[in-house]
């Protein structure tokens, strides 16, 4: 691929990221998963390879995780970020996230639910996908400038692809889900990929900015681009591996 993202292939070498572990060795014509890891689970729902708990318990407690990841990403976004517009995106994801959370937060406390602020991993994937959040965050701790703006927008790319693919499979998944529940994912289903889209666009228009060329960083990496995915702990998803429908690249 001929213009290659900066910001996606940072991510990649720094911290592997959500979309990479959620593509996994998907076919990459067809975006296709490998046999087998797919299929949900019992206990569980696949929608295009993501998954996500059937469990009303499980699946707020894995909302509510991606919630205070995009908060504290959003934080510190709001601290190292150069660019101005990546410092109102992060604004805008601590905003929209900190109400998100809070409907969740009553809704289970009407519930009688007390959520864990770290749910325990469904899976292997899953269990690798936390450990790459706190590995991340770790990272982007020492970042600043302009990595830090192309590394914290590239991952935005593929958290929200995660969430989305996993709040597809619960609405698909659940049976007879709380009518509340029910208008919080549709809630999810507008403001996730409009997220989803801002960051892409926004990352678009860093790599202009940074005007890539044969940087030593690619290291030879082609075809990483953002817009693989159409949006899924929110963000980080515990993917079987494939890629939802895609999002078209911001035009040029």
């Amino acid at each position: 691929m001929k213009r290659t993202i900066q910001g996606v292939i940072l991510a990649a070498s720094l911290f592997g990221g959500t979309a990479a572990l959620a593509q996994g060795a998907a076919n990459p014509s067809t975006g296709a998963p490998p046999p087998g890891q797919a299929k949900a689970m019992k206990g569980t729902a696949e929608f295009q390879g993501f998954m996500a708990p059937t469990d009303e318990k499980a699946l707020l407690e894995r909302l509510h995780y991606a919630n205070q990841q995009e908060i504290k990403l959003g934080q510190l976004a709001e601290k190292n970020a150069m660019n101005a517009d990546v410092k109102s995106f992060a604004s805008m994801m601590v905003k929209d996230h900190t109400a998100l959370d809070q409907k969740l937060m009553d809704y289970a406390k009407t519930k009688g639910l007390k959520l864990a602020e770290m749910p325990k991993p469904m899976n292997d994937v899953e269990k690798k996908v936390m450990a790459q959040d706190k590995a991340t965050m770790e990272e982007l701790q020492v970042l600043k400038g302009a990595a830090f703006d192309s590394c914290y927008m590239a991952g935005q790319v593929g958290d929200h692809d995660a969430t989305l693919g996993k709040v597809m499979a619960a609405k698909q998944g659940m049976t007879n889900p709380d009518p509340q529940l029910t208008a919080m994912m549709q809630e999810l289903t507008q403001k996730v990929p409009a997220h989803r889209e801002q960051a892409w666009t926004l990352l678009g228009k860093l790599d202009d900015t940074l005007a890539v060329g044969g940087s030593g960083s690619q290291g030879g990496m082609n075809g990483s681009q953002g817009g693989t995915m159409d949006h899924g702990s929110m963000g980080h998803g515990t993917q079987g591996g494939t890629t939802a429908p895609t999002t078209p690249a911001p035009k040029k």
